[in-house]
């Protein structure tokens, strides 16, 4: 009696903490698919900007040469930032003329990193993917969106731990796996949502938190500015940008002492907040398939270019930097993002049958309050 009762206990809490987030799971599920194949959908729509073929070895310029050619397509800009593709000699510099930019009031450009000949301008804008990446992460809601849709991941972790709960007593009545076809539509299908559900219950866990940990990207890093930029960058603040000597030269320093480390983009010195009017910030990344989803800053001063600043990326920004590629399932090329938009497939069928199954045991109580209500005439038309 007490193991009947608490199971009815933990049934309610299946059904309420469902019916809480159902609809913004299916929301984020539905844009979730696209997202997972982002860049395969932005080289399909975009025109992607190529090196030109020319023969192998051919030897790099210098990033201050790329900037040089930046500058001469747009005079008196300021350039804001500098990123290297790891996979083409391609670098892609960041100019604004206003050295705060205003959002979308900058260009980029992306030079042939052994000629400087400025390949393709993107100007801002914004394109499909964009805005599915807007609603999937805040709604348009903003930071307030984010963290809601955070509260909704905590939900959905309840119910999927309430549903297994529940999930093992009703399958000691059935053989694991046992769809009942000659039962009522809502038997089968009430079979189908806990057999999809328990088979991808590790994956919508992992998916649900991940997910979770992602909307909490601005308060932590924040967070960390706030512990960072008071204390490290104390003397500097408020003195006046400081000139670049060489962009190239810092960038060598850092690879000369970070071999193990990959350059990805070098954001110049600036009055803005958390920035630094008297660094570059040269961006690394490992070199391995893990390790390359960690990001670590380099803060090279600008005045000597020799004395490099490393601070320590703490755990919880580690933690965030790991659980965005597992979001989306990037860590494995084409198959695992197969993997991935197959179980999210499955995760929709789950979440749409469960609403039906919610609809459909309501439509019972209506018909024995009908019965209750008006006897064998009700019941004649029920």
């Amino acid at each position: 009696m007490v193991q009947a009762r608490t199971i009815r206990l933990w049934s309610r809490i299946h059904t309420g903490t469902s019916l809480v987030c159902m609809l913004f799971l299916l929301m984020l599920c539905v844009t979730g698919l696209p997202l997972v194949f982002h860049d395969e959908i932005d080289d399909l729509l975009e025109d992607e900007i190529a090196a030109p073929v020319m023969p192998e070895g051919t030897a790099r310029l210098s990033l201050d040469r790329m900037i040089a050619a930046a500058q001469t397509r747009f005079p008196g800009q300021y350039v804001l930032l500098l990123n290297l593709k790891q996979t083409e000699p391609l670098v892609t510099v960041a100019v604004s003329p206003t050295a705060v930019p205003a959002p979308g009031n900058f260009h980029r450009l992306t030079l042939d990193a052994r000629t400087a000949k400025v390949l393709g301008e993107e100007a801002p804008h914004q394109d499909v993917m964009d805005i599915v990446l807007r609603i999937h992460k805040d709604m348009f809601a903003g930071l307030p969106g984010e963290l809601f849709l955070g509260a909704m991941g905590l939900v959905f972790a309840a119910s999927i731990i309430s549903g297994v709960i529940v999930y093992w007593p009703f399958m000691r009545r059935l053989e694991f796996g046992t769809i009942r076809r000659r039962s009522s539509p809502r038997a089968k299908w009430l079979d189908t949502h806990n057999l999809l559900g328990i088979v991808t219950v590790t994956w919508t866990m992992v998916v649900g938190l991940t997910g979770m940990i992602n909307t909490l990207a601005t308060p932590l890093f924040d967070l960390w500015r706030a512990q960072l930029i008071p204390v490290l960058l104390a003397p500097h603040l408020g003195k006046p940008v400081a000139p670049i000597p060489s962009v190239q030269a810092a960038v060598d320093l850092v690879r000369a002492r970070f071999p193990d480390r990959l350059v990805t983009s070098v954001t110049m010195p600036t009055s803005a907040r958390f920035g630094s009017p008297q660094h570059l910030v040269v961006w690394t990344k490992g070199a391995t398939p893990f390790t390359a989803r960690m990001l670590q800053p380099m803060l090279v001063d600008a005045n000597d270019g020799r004395t490099i600043v490393a601070p320590e990326v703490p755990w919880y920004l580690k933690t965030l930097q790991v659980s965005r590629p597992l979001h989306f399932g990037d860590y494995g090329g084409l198959p695992l993002k197969i993997i991935w938009a197959l179980l999210d497939v499955i995760a929709i069928v789950v979440l749409v049958s469960g609403i039906y199954l919610w609809v459909a045991r309501r439509k019972p109580s209506v018909r024995r309050k009908l019965l209750d209500a008006g006897g064998p005439t009700a019941a004649v038309g029920a």
